[in-house]
């Protein structure tokens, strides 16, 4: 698998409004549900508030990976790292 860092096309994360946790993730025309949250990095002591605080999460859905950043003010989501299978890069070459 390959690393990307940012992908360009329009994403979105659907949020547990109790727990604030990502349950799916859309990126472009596909939807992907979480099923594991490999790892939490709660970044809200490392920013003034002005500045925007965030949380970064790590998490495999539907086979893929991604981190997913949530920032507090001005909340909303951003789609920072997808994990893409070798197979979709020969393709797309």
């Amino acid at each position: 698998m390959a690393f990307m860092q940012r992908d360009e096309r329009a994403t979105a994360v659907v949020m547990d409004v109790h727990t604030g946790r990502p349950l799916a993730v859309r990126v472009g025309a596909e939807d992907f549900s979480v099923r594991t949250i490999v790892s939490v990095r709660d970044e809200t002591l490392a920013y003034p508030a002005q500045s925007g605080p965030r949380t970064v999460f790590r998490v495999e859905a539907d086979g893929r990976r991604f981190r997913l950043v949530h920032r507090h003010q001005a909340r909303d989501w951003t789609v920072e790292a997808l994990d893409v299978p070798h197979a979709e890069l020969a393709s797309a070459a």
